[in-house]
């Protein structure tokens, strides 16, 4: 019998929910306006913390009805302002009830309701915008819409301390572009912000703390400004400092030192001043403790790698700071005792998000480590910090994927750790998985550390070679992302260094001359430089030169040429004349340069060059084509002197370059000999 009485009555309880919610709504629909109004106060006490009444009163068509009365200029002010409550509550409940409010245009409402002169409606409407804005859910470019809205909410910022509270809170949620950054500079945001860091209202100086963090993040206009604000009579990087003082919370410490790194990496203050290098960085390197929780851990982390990841300065001060690449380690061991953690819901929280604590100090180490060999060789000397690395590179989060593998490709960098920890710990194979099915950013960074390990000296070169690499870097080639395009050229230009005939012929097999030719003309100069670099790797050693031109030798040419014609640089012209030196190294490909007249003359224009690198590589090549111990030299030695090359190289012997002088002179000597 109960199982017979189950259904009926689950939709009994149902029906019951609903009816009383209905009931609710029915009376915002009274004729009689008291009665509104106890109806929407009654509407208020009943959805507070009641998740389950929010979502049945946004069913039943509530939210359409409280914003027709919030905008009645019919309504009494009291009402308005309930109405605004009771909307602000129900934003409070679940993502899908912030989505139902913004289908409803919730925003242009409230913003609309800040035009009234009523402070009480003006905080309610604002309290509301401010739970609206700060879920991920809302699209914050609603804030920008209407040009007139910043202007305004700057305005409001001096009313009251919930007006500064809730509109700095709006304004560091939707700061999300540099668009952002700029419409709020435009309209005064550093001036009318910065005197609430001084606020009684804890509240508020934290909210404006977070405002100047996003607003100056990677942006050079904002910090360089701010970096001259007196607040009070004294200068705001000072404030910040003070703020990062160990009696104050924790979440203000961590905030400004974020405002402050973010000075520092726009430029605005320097990494040896002593803010940066007595204040920040401690500060920073203190929130890796233990004793702090799992977000603050994270945040400083993540902080402190942006801050120093350019300045080897500031990389070996911290990587000396509170043993700071030992503490790291602990990222990897949490939680580690159950007991340390009593209360059960932060222990379930931190389970879930233990593995933002490895991408952190993945982040961190990979930043400690970018420059100094002594650092690294610190981090890999840390226990099981190499197979932390490689369990890394397979985790489920593409987060933690992709910053273990920046902890790699900065180890990579290391001659050291090549040849012992990578060899050792095979570290290539997950790499060689990671490479097979990857988002792009991955991507770029897991084929800049295998460009590092086919370096020559590398032991990994052999074995990645047998695994079948060539094709995957052939086919990076050709990716959209010109990132991409420079790694896989670059790798397959480290595999073709001193590499035998058989990996040569198999990489321009893979790669095929067509697509060659197209790296040769791609838009991009790195890609270009790299394969250039290719190619002179590919060319070297005689009797690789001479089976490649004699199979290739037509277009290797054409492409030459074209590049010597075309708008280069420099440095692309330079090693576009080493891969001729090259060509007339070999023994039967040199002929190609010898018979073709118009090859030569633009040899001859390159010895004239007003470039001393260019004159040198033109002068190698010339050197190479008139060597006397070589089958035909004599021939040779004649077509050029009667194109009048003697008389180019008599004078370069006469050059204030010491290079290029002893260069034509010891081209001169064939001639003598």
């Amino acid at each position: 019998m109960a199982c017979l009485l189950e259904a009926p009555l689950r939709i009994s309880v149902l029906s019951e929910v609903t009816a009383t919610s209905r009931h609710y709504v029915d009376r915002l629909f009274d004729p009689d306006p008291q009665k509104v109004l106890q109806g929407v106060i009654d509407m208020k006490n009943a959805v507070i913390g009641n998740n389950k009444q929010k979502a049945n009163l946004i069913v039943l068509g509530a939210v359409p009805r409280l914003l027709y009365l919030l905008q009645q200029s019919s309504s009494s002010l009291e009402l308005r302002t309930e109405c605004a409550v009771v909307l602000g509550s129900l934003a409070m409940g679940t993502e899908n009830n912030i989505k139902s409010l913004v289908d409803c245009h919730i925003i242009p409402a409230l913003l609309q309701g800040l035009l009234c002169p009523d402070l009480i409606f003006i905080e309610a409407c604002l309290r509301c915008l401010r739970t609206v804005f700060i879920s991920p859910v809302t699209p914050v470019q609603l804030l920008y819409t209407d040009p007139t809205v910043i202007p305004h909410l700057m305005s409001l910022l001096s009313n009251s301390q919930k007006t500064q509270e809730y509109i700095t809170q709006i304004f560091s949620h939707c700061c999300k572009t540099p668009e952002h950054q700029t419409v709020l500079f435009n309209h005064g945001a550093i001036q009318n912000i910065a005197p609430l860091l001084i606020s009684p209202s804890y509240k508020v100086r934290m909210q404006a703390l977070k405002c100047f963090s996003v607003l100056a993040y990677e942006n050079t206009q904002v910090s360089m400004t701010l970096v001259n604000v007196l607040v009070d009579g004294e200068l705001l990087s000072q404030v910040f400092v003070k703020m990062m003082q160990r009696d104050q919370p924790i979440e203000m410490q961590l905030t400004a030192a974020k405002c402050l790194t973010y000075m520092c990496r726009a430029g605005a203050i320097r990494t040896d001043d002593s803010c940066i290098v007595l204040k920040t960085l401690p500060c920073l390197v203190r929130m890796c403790s233990k004793e702090h929780l799992l977000e603050e851990r994270v945040e400083g982390a993540e902080t402190l790698a942006y801050l120093m990841e350019p300045d080897v300065e500031l990389q070996r001060i911290a990587s000396t700071t509170d043993h700071l690449v030992a503490m790291l380690a602990d990222y990897f061991k949490y939680p580690s005792s159950v007991s340390a953690i009593t209360d059960i819901k932060r222990l379930d929280h931190d389970l879930k998000h233990a593995h933002e604590l490895r991408q952190a100090a993945f982040k961190l180490y990979a930043s400690l480590g970018s420059n100094d060999e002594d650092i690294r060789k610190k981090i890999t000397e840390t226990e099981n910090m190499m197979d932390r690395i490689v369990s890394g590179l397979s985790e489920s989060s593409i987060k933690v994927r992709l910053a273990a593998v920046r902890c790699l490709h900065s180890l990579s960098r290391s001659v050291q750790q090549l040849r012992t920890s990578f060899h050792d710990h095979a570290v290539w194979k997950p790499l060689m998985k990671l490479l097979q099915n990857a988002p792009d950013e991955v991507l770029v960074m897991a084929s800049s550390t295998l460009c590092n390990l086919l370096l020559e000296f590398s032991p990994s070169k052999e074995p990645i070679l047998e695994s079948g690499v060539i094709e995957l870097l052939c086919s990076l080639t050709q990716s959209d992302s010109s990132a991409l395009r420079v790694n896989g050229i670059w790798a397959l230009m480290n595999m073709a260094f001193q590499a035998d005939q058989k990996v040569k012929v198999e990489i321009v097999r893979c790669l095929g001359t067509e697509q060659l030719f197209r790296l040769l003309s791609d838009p991009d100069t790195n890609v270009l430089m790299k394969t250039l670099g290719l190619l002179r790797n590919l060319l070297s050693t005689r009797p690789h030169i001479d089976q490649i031109m004699s199979s290739h030798g037509k277009q290797i040419m054409q492409a030459v040429t074209l590049i010597l014609e075309a708008e280069h640089s420099i440095e692309v012209k330079e090693q576009t004349l080493c891969i001729l030196a090259n060509i007339a190294d070999g023994n039967t490909a040199k002929e190609l340069i010898m018979t073709n007249d118009d090859m030569l003359q633009k040899i001859k224009y390159y010895m004239g060059h007003s470039n001393v690198k260019l004159q040198l590589a033109a002068t190698f090549c010339i050197s190479n084509l008139i060597w006397n111990e070589e089958d035909g030299s004599q021939e040779r030695q004649d077509k050029l002197r009667e194109m009048g090359f003697v008389d180019v190289l008599h004078k370069l012997t006469q050059a204030s370059d010491p290079n290029l002088s002893d260069r034509a002179k010891t081209a001169m000597q064939q001639y003598l000999a």
